[in-house]
């Protein structure tokens, strides 16, 4: 679906996250007030001093790492923007709009799937079905499970089109810039980055072989979260230290849109990143199949053999793997989201992110 091009798979992303993902929640969220408005029976105290877990150490609360991959990612429909009729506007709804939908995407049908099943039934993978089964069940309409189990099913599949695109497309500007040798490079005919999409294809397939050595599946697929979890982090703390310093180095290039108040915005992204990323290393409360001392090997083997070859091309690197023509060395386009339009990009203002004669960077913060 990827190889054939960014039109086909944004369109089935879209229609199959709506019809996948909005409308199982919206769905779920209805049965669970329906349960309780019917006076049934909750599985799960909703009392006010239920809503905080209790403290029974750090292994309690490390399934917060799962919650920080669910907004991972977000950052990756940058590429997208410039499809937008006005970017600077636009883009920073869509991430708004996003947030306030994973929110209530994420806590009401939990909310709605604790009150239906008991709390031994749950497990990390298992918790909609068996919500959707209780309900189904009770009204009398279990025909009903294995239709909302296939569009879980298209909401999961909508899910893999869109990270499989989005960040390969990214890594692919990257590597046009001599930072992959010239093999994961190559694109096809409708220019889909087919190089490195064989390379993530044939990594995933092997981590999915975790579902088969470790004995619980619930800790199989907390151990990938954690997985996937620290190698973003990783990123993401890199990210944010870099917001930080180019606001604070080249206040006056033109971008689209600005984030406000960045060192707070992203200091505490920075903190927040580097707190999950020590979460992902330590096993949660009361899963099996591999113990305190075999998890954070596992994660920390994969992350360091999926996280070490980028420092391994970089260090290698050859001037022949810049494959970009000369009319792409001297656009910033392949690599900017929102590149810079009109007169002022080739002016060499101020404003084009050129360094004014004379004055200093701090002089520039007047902005």
């Amino acid at each position: 679906m990827t190889l054939a091009g960014g039109n086909l798979f944004a369109k089935v992303g879209s229609w199959s996250g709506i019809f996948g993902t909005i409308l199982p929640a919206v769905l779920l969220i209805a049965l669970g007030a329906l349960w309780l408005g019917t006076g049934e029976h909750s599985e799960t105290s909703l009392q006010p001093s239920a809503v905080i877990p209790p403290w029974t150490g750090i292994a309690a609360i490390v399934l917060v790492v799962s919650n920080v991959l669910a907004y991972a990612g977000m950052e990756v429909n940058a590429v997208h923007a410039n499809d937008l009729k006005n970017p600077g506007r636009g883009f920073p709804r869509s991430i708004a709009v996003a947030t306030i939908l994973i929110l209530g995407v994420f806590i009401l049908p939990t909310i709605a799937m604790a009150v239906a099943v008991p709390q031994t039934d749950l497990g990390v993978t298992n918790g909609i079905f068996l919500a959707f089964q209780t309900f189904f069940d009770h009204w009398g309409i279990s025909w009903g499970t294995p239709v909302i189990s296939l569009l879980v099913a298209l909401g999961a599949f909508a899910s893999v089109v869109t990270w499989i695109a989005g960040p390969s497309r990214g890594l692919l500007a990257a590597a046009r810039t001599g930072l992959l040798p010239p093999l994961l490079q190559r694109r096809n005919k409708a220019g889909v980055q087919v190089g490195i999409l064989a390379v993530q294809g044939v990594i995933v397939t092997l981590l999915a072989l975790l579902f088969v050595l470790v004995p619980n599946g619930n800790t199989a697929f907390i151990a990938l979260v954690d997985m996937a979890a620290a190698l973003y982090l990783i990123m993401y703390m890199l990210m944010f230290a870099a917001a930080i310093r180019l606001r604070r180095t080249q206040p006056r290039v033109v971008r689209s849109y600005r984030t406000p108040v960045m060192p707070l915005v992203a200091g505490l992204g920075f903190i927040s990143c580097a707190a999950a990323f020590i979460f992902a290393f330590i096993r949660p409360t009361g899963f099996s199949g591999l113990s305190d001392a075999t998890y954070p090997l596992v994660v920390a083997v994969v992350v360091l053999l999926l996280g070490g070859p980028p420092l391994v091309f970089y260090a290698v690197r050859r001037p022949t793997w810049d494959r970009r023509s000369t009319a792409e060395k001297s656009s910033s386009d392949i690599v900017l989201v929102n590149p810079i339009m009109g007169a002022e990009a080739d002016s060499g203002t101020p404003d084009s992110g050129s360094e004014p004669t004379g004055r200093k960077p701090q002089e520039r913060h007047e902005d």
